[in-house]
C-alpha cells in the first residue's frame, strides 16, 4: 500500500479505504476468494447487508479487514444482531470479539443500550443471511410557520428563531453537559434557550432539535453529553425532549445531529443523496438518500475506524483505536499538538485549545497550518472508505473545527486527495461547505424543519 499523500504530522497514518481495496484485490487475484456477508438486524425488523469477499483462512489481514469492516457497519447502520455469512473460522472470531468479555465489548454494551436487547452475533453461511430491511421516512423541509432549532453539542449549543424558513435570531452558549450528573442543568439551559428564542417570534408552532448520541422515538438512548448522568437519573434525562413537548404543546422532533447536518445540506443545496459530517467537539455523521429519505441507520462516524495503524491514538470512551473522532474533531486538533510543536497550558479544554490554533492559523503559523492539512489528508481517504459503505454524491462538511481558513485548507487537500488517489470517485462526488454564519449555527436552522407543525 502506498499513499501519494502522507500527513504531514501524522506519518503512520494507515487509510481504511486503501488498505480494504488492497486486501480485497488480493483476495481476487489469486482466485481462492470466497463471498463473506454480513448482515445486521435493528429494532422492528428492520436490517442492512453488505458484501464483500474474503480469503478463506482466518489469516491475521483477514481478521483486521473483516473486524474492522463490522466495526465500521454497526456504527454507521446500527444492530442489535450481527449475521456473518462466511468462513466459519471467521465468524467465530468475530463472535468472540464481539462479545461481553471480547474486545469490542465496548460496542457490544452501546448497541444493547440503543436498541433495547442483547447483542448476538449469528455464525452463518453467506446464503442464509436475512435481506435488508430499510427505513424509509422522509425528514424535515418543513419551512412554514414560526419555528425554533436548536443544536446540542459537548461544548456549546446553539438555538435558532426561524420564520418561514428564515433565521430571525441566532444564539451560541458554551455549557460543559458531559460533566454534569444532574439532569436539570440539561433541561433548564435547553429550556432557557428556547424562550430567549420564542422571544424574538409572535407564536411558535413546531420545535425541532439536534444533538449529538442516538435518538430514537425522541429519546436519547446513547450518549456522551449524558455520561456523567447516574444510571437511576437517566430515564429522566433521556426524556428531556418529550417534557419539553408536554410544556410547549407543539410538535417535537429531535434526530441525531449528524443526520441534521446531512438535512441542511440538502435544503441549503436543494440536493439529495447527500452525506453530513459535523466537525465538532466529536464528530457527526448522517445520510439521506436519493430519494430524500432517512434510514433509521445510526451513523455515529465517531466511532467508525479510519487508520488501520496499530499505533493510532484511542478514542477516550470507547478505547478503540483508529476511530472517527480522533480524526474529525476539537479532538484531532489536540491530538497532534504536540507533533506540530505546539504547547498549551494544561489547564485549557479542547474548545479553547482549538480557539488558540484558530488564532495561531490567522497569524500564519505554519504549525497550525499542518495540523489543517493533516485533518484534511485524514479527511480526503476517508471520505473514499465512507463512499464504500454510503452511497452519495454530496458531501456537506461544517462544525467548529472548518472555520476560517483552517477548514478552507482541510476541504482543499481533501479535493486534491480525492482527485489523485481516487477519480473515478471524484469524478461524482461534491464537497460543500455553507458560508461562515452557517458553518456554525446552520443545525440549529435545519433542526427547525424537522417537525410538520400544528
Amino acid at each position: 500500500m502506498n499513499l501519494k499523500f502522507i500527513p504531514p504530522l501524522d506519518p503512520g497514518f494507515q487509510p481504511a479505504a486503501l488498505v480494504n481495496r488492497t486486501y480485497v484485490a488480493a483476495a481476487k487475484k489469486t482466485g481462492c476468494a470466497v463471498p463473506l456477508v454480513i448482515g445486521l438486524e435493528r429494532e422492528c425488523g428492520l436490517g442492512s447487508r453488505f458484501e464483500t469477499v474474503v480469503f478463506p483462512a482466518a489469516d491475521k489481514a483477514t481478521r483486521q479487514y473483516v473486524e474492522r469492516t463490522v466495526k465500521f457497519l454497526l456504527w454507521a447502520f446500527g444492530g442489535w444482531k450481527v449475521h456473518v455469512g462466511g468462513p466459519k473460522a471467521i465468524g467465530e472470531f468475530i463472535q468472540k470479539t464481539y462479545s461481553p468479555r471480547g474486545a469490542r465489548k465496548f460496542d457490544c454494551r452501546m448497541m444493547e443500550l440503543a436498541y433495547g436487547r442483547k447483542f448476538q452475533v449469528v455464525v452463518t453461511t453467506a446464503a442464509k443471511v436475512p435481506r435488508a430491511r430499510e427505513m424509509q421516512v422522509s425528514a424535515g423541509g418543513h419551512l412554514k410557520g414560526c419555528r425554533i432549532g436548536f443544536d446540542l453539542g459537548a461544548s456549546d449549543y446553539k438555538v435558532s428563531a426561524v420564520v418561514n424558513g428564515e433565521a430571525v435570531f441566532t444564539e451560541e452558549s458554551p455549557w460543559d453537559p458531559k460533566n454534569q450528573p444532574n439532569p436539570d442543568y440539561h433541561y433548564h439551559h435547553i429550556s432557557a434557550a428556547l424562550h430567549r428564542a420564542a422571544a424574538h417570534l409572535p407564536r411558535v408552532d413546531a420545535i425541532g432539535g439536534s444533538s449529538a448520541g442516538i435518538i430514537v422515538d425522541n429519546e436519547i438512548r446513547v450518549a456522551s453529553l449524558l455520561r456523567a448522568v447516574p444510571k437511576k437519573d437517566f430515564p429522566r434525562a433521556a426524556g428531556i425532549f418529550k417534557r419539553i413537548r408536554q410544556e410547549w404543546k407543539v410538535p417535537v422532533v429531535v434526530m441525531n445531529d449528524g443526520d441534521v447536518t446531512a438535512l441542511a445540506g440538502a435544503l441549503s443545496l436543494n440536493k439529495k443523496g447527500m452525506l453530513g459530517m459535523a466537525l465538532g467537539s466529536s464528530e457527526a455523521g448522517g445520510f439521506m438518500d436519493q430519494q430524500g429519505r432517512i434510514l433509521g441507520w445510526l451513523n455515529e462516524l465517531a466511532f467508525a475506524p479510519v487508520d488501520y495503524n496499530p499505533q493510532a491514538a484511542a478514542d477516550e470512551w470507547s478505547g478503540d483505536c483508529g476511530v472517527g473522532a480522533q480524526y474529525f474533531s476539537q479532538q484531532a486538533v489536540n491530538k497532534l499538538l504536540p507533533a506540530a510543536g505546539i504547547s498549551l497550558p494544561e489547564n485549557l479544554g479542547q474548545p479553547e485549545r482549538l480557539k488558540e490554533v484558530q488564532a495561531l492559523m490567522a497569524k500564519g503559523d505554519e504549525r497550525a497550518v499542518k495540523i489543517y492539512e493533516t485533518i484534511g489528508v485524514y479527511l480526503g481517504y476517508s471520505l473514499a472508505h465512507y463512499a464504500d459503505f454510503y452511497k452519495f454524491n454530496d458531501v456537506l462538511i461544517l462544525g467548529r473545527v472548518t472555520t476560517g481558513r483552517g477548514g478552507d485548507i482541510v476541504i482543499e487537500r481533501a479535493r486534491e486527495i480525492l482527485r489523485e488517489e481516487f477519480p473515478a470517485l471524484a469524478r461524482k462526488l461534491a464537497l460543500h461547505v455553507p458560508d461562515e454564519k452557517s458553518r456554525r449555527v446552520g443545525q440549529a436552522v435545519a433542526a427547525a424543519s424537522l417537525p410538520e407543525g400544528k
